[in-house]
């Protein structure tokens, strides 16, 4: 991968997921996931995410309801927050996964729901549920 394809992968990596996580991806790499982690730089986040032809929060909500469908949980946490700061709302989240369970199926979209109703209480957008289940949006 050239130079400039690897550094416009990072930007627009670190633009979506943020310093912090990319800063984590990048302490953990190991000789053996290294050549995964370029090959995601560059095709995921060069390639694909750095296209213009969609804007970065039509990007997050395909993204969220292909994690949804395939039941990617430990990536659907991580999208949430990347949607969120792409600039989609909770209630936005939720009529992705909403729609996204009527074409992928309920189980996977009740277990989306759940991923990103403590992900978003985690990040202060919505309270955390209270012993009924029931939060609130912020």
């Amino acid at each position: 991968m050239t130079e400039a394809r690897h550094d416009a992968g990072m930007r627009v990596r670190r633009e979506v997921l943020g310093d912090g996580h990319v800063d984590r991806a990048i302490a953990t790499t190991t000789p053996f996931t290294e050549p995964f982690q370029d090959y995601i730089t560059g095709a995921a986040w060069a390639d694909v995410w750095g296209r213009p032809g969609l804007d970065r929060r039509t990007r997050s909500c395909i993204t969220l309801a292909v994690l949804t469908t395939l039941r990617c949980e430990h990536e659907i946490a991580m999208h949430v927050r990347a949607a969120v700061r792409n600039g989609l709302s909770a209630a936005e989240i939720g009529e992705v996964l909403l729609h996204t369970g009527v074409y992928a199926g309920v189980p996977s979209a009740n277990i989306a729901f759940a991923i990103a109703q403590r992900t978003l209480a985690e990040l202060g957008v919505v309270d955390p549920p209270d012993e009924q289940g029931q939060g609130r949006e912020t």
